[in-house]
């Protein structure tokens, strides 16, 4: 009797096992064909009202290296928003480039996505990226994001979420984060451990229907989190005619502050205080360094930041966002968080 039950159990975890495996098999993040070591990844883009022309240029110019050289824009979808003049005012212009670039300008996302290996999303607008990103998923390509990722952490974790669901990897950043001389600076020996940042970027250009700071301000935010790391705890914000500045505290007690350019000469940049020395860090070096990090990520499907990291810096933001609302009072990144979560889960329910 006791063998045969114990058969019994054995055959129940064996069977519990084989059909565990397929269900998290599902969902993980999907590597692109084997036989990209002998051709280039075809990459398709999903709006190609900002940074699409650049980019490209970029990868199919001579003087291109890999990884970069690595991918070929293939295939486009020339998404737009004609409420924002950046972006209704270009599209023409720019599809006839893609067009002269050797782009094939597609009729609609899912078109698109069946002639690539991987997908930039690269829609200036985030309201519509959550909708956009939906068959990028679908067919579990490899998926970038341009920013802002979306047009709230609501949206934006519903995003990740969808692709961790598929099993579709996914990444966003700006490219400040890779300029060498922002990047470098976390661990610079001169400088040593980092106390202090005061990084800046263009406070005046923002887009209808996101938090403030989510447009340009995320270049600076991503120069602030690249040098002190993760780990902020309060963001609290305050306004003038000047400057829009917003302070974090992180949780080991150290300060930064985000730096919104509102008058005169702006830039993007940052000053950094360490136990070593006062140093400012390097400044915006092109799209490059960027689009390296996007041509590893299609080739293997790691992602160079991680998701919870992306999160933080547009809580940051968000909470920067609600703190202006409550006059300056400090505002907890993780109320905002929790917040945003329940909004998520609130509307995949609908």
């Amino acid at each position: 009797m006791k063998t045969r039950r114990a058969r019994s159990i054995v055959s129940w975890l064996i069977a519990l096992v084989l059909f565990t495996i397929p269900l998290f098999a599902a969902n993980e993040p999907q590597s692109l064909p084997a036989d990209l070591s002998s051709r280039p990844i075809k990459v398709g883009i999903i709006g190609i009202d900002a940074h699409a022309v650049p980019w490209t240029q970029i990868i199919h110019g001579s003087k291109a290296q890999p990884p970069v050289s690595d991918m070929r824009i293939v295939a486009a979808y020339p998404s737009y928003s004609t409420d924002v003049p950046f972006s209704n005012d270009n599209i023409q212009k720019n599809i006839e480039t893609m067009r002269k670039l050797g782009v094939e300008i597609s009729g609609s996302i899912e078109e698109m996505v069946a002639k690539v290996d991987a997908v930039m999303l690269l829609s200036i607008d985030g309201r519509p990226h959550l909708q956009q990103a939906s068959p990028v998923f679908k067919a579990k390509k490899p998926l970038f994001v341009d920013k802002p990722v979306a047009a709230s952490l609501a949206e934006i974790i519903e995003l990740f979420d969808n692709a961790k669901e598929s099993g579709t990897p996914c990444f966003s950043n700006s490219s400040l984060r890779y300029s060498p001389g922002i990047a470098a600076m976390s661990k610079d020996p001169k400088i040593g451990r980092v106390l202090g940042c005061d990084a800046y970027s263009n406070g005046k250009s923002i887009l209808p229907g996101h938090p403030d700071l989510f447009y340009y301000g995320i270049h600076g935010c991503e120069i602030l989190f690249t040098i002190m790391g993760p780990g902020c705890k309060t963001v609290a914000r305050s306004k003038s005619e000047t400057a829009d500045l917003a302070v974090g505290v992180w949780e080991d007690g150290r300060l930064g502050t985000l730096h919104g350019i509102l008058q005169g000469r702006t830039g993007f940049g940052a000053l950094v205080y360490g136990e070593k020395d006062i140093a400012p860090s390097g400044k915006f070096e092109g799209y490059e360094p960027l689009l390296v990090e996007i041509a590893k990520f299609f080739k293997t499907g790691k992602s160079p930041m991680t998701v919870e990291h992306t999160l933080e810096i547009y809580a940051f933001l968000e909470g920067a966002d609600e703190s202006l609302r409550q006059d300056g009072r400090p505002v907890l990144l993780k109320d905002v968080i929790a917040k945003a979560q329940k909004e998520a889960t609130d509307r995949k329910k609908k």
